[in-house]
């Protein structure tokens, strides 16, 4: 079933705000587990929730090229989520939740940007928009001091991961089976973080279980709802359009970070999350009539 614009973004937008409360779990869960204990159990709990589902799917969603486009996808995809997921999560650490969200949020300039490689036309507001999504992140997060966060520098290279995430999401769910790649995708990078965290973290069932409702939020709602949502939007989307609109985590980041973490801006930090919210309104300026040329032409070729 194709899904109608509006309905997209609606869908897009939700997992917006999942992604941007999430960040306070994240936060919260990092009081008694570490970053590749936590990423392993919401991960995995997110792509067994998901197994059900794939089950009762048609045999017709299972042909031999859906499968194949579904693995090789799923794979790539898991590769990148566990960077982006595991950079942002050491990052947390050191950071607040609403820096996260708005740093993870220039994946919105990111995207258009390394599109070139796969072929995708950058216009010059895009281009204008990373600018001022640069220069609001030095604000944001570079001192008067000029000293820069361990943990907004860890929380950036997951934005370039993460940028990479959505071009190759957008690259092969058009042609595959979104629900066993959003599957796959979990299982490598909840594998991934469980093998992370035997060598690098104590394993203690204490801490999971202390951080339970943190681990929940990120297994059912982060994992398996958001980025299943993703996945299944970009079948048809403009990967450009929707990093767009995922970008709006960022307000619901800071916004859960103010409301549940008592978590304030100081005024430079502010300015700097002005400055790249306008980074990300330029860049979809005239996205609309772009858009409408790339599904022309797609339709055309």
């Amino acid at each position: 079933m194709k899904l109608t614009k509006t309905t997209s973004d609606l869908l897009l937008l939700l997992a917006a705000i999942i992604w941007g409360f999430a960040f306070v779990a994240q936060r919260m869960g990092m009081e008694n587990v570490g970053p590749f204990v936590f990423n392993a159990c919401r991960f995995l709990l997110g792509g067994l929730i998901l197994i059900p589902i794939a089950i009762r799917q048609k045999p017709a969603q299972f042909t031999k090229i859906y499968l194949h486009q579904s693995i090789k996808g799923g794979i790539i995809a898991g590769i990148l989520l566990f960077g982006g997921a595991t950079f942002q999560q050491m990052g947390i650490v050191y950071t607040t939740a609403g820096n996260a969200g708005f740093i993870t949020g220039i994946y919105v300039v990111l995207v258009p940007a390394f599109g070139i490689v796969f072929l995708h036309k950058t216009s010059l507001n895009v281009w204008a928009g990373a600018v001022l999504a640069l220069l609001g992140m030095y604000f944001l997060s570079v001192t008067s001091a000029f000293v820069v966060s361990k943990g907004d520098i860890l929380v950036l290279i997951g934005a370039f991961i993460w940028a990479f995430h959505v071009l190759f999401v957008g690259k092969y769910a058009p042609m595959a089976n979104v629900i066993i790649i959003a599957i796959i995708q979990f299982f490598i990078c909840g594998i991934l973080s469980l093998v992370f965290a035997v060598f690098a973290e104590p394993i203690e069932i204490s801490g999971i279980m202390a951080a339970g409702i943190p681990i929940l939020y990120g297994g059912i709602f982060s994992v398996a709802i958001a980025f299943t949502l993703q996945v299944v939007v970009q079948k048809n989307a403009h990967p450009s359009l929707t990093a767009i609109i995922l970008s709006t985590e960022a307000l619901f980041a800071a916004l859960g970070g103010w409301l549940i973490l008592d978590e304030k801006l100081t005024a430079r930090a502010m300015f700097g999350c002005v400055l790249m919210l306008f980074g990300m309104i330029i860049a979809q300026i005239n996205f609309t009539i772009r858009l409408a040329v790339w599904k022309k032409q797609k339709i055309n070729n």
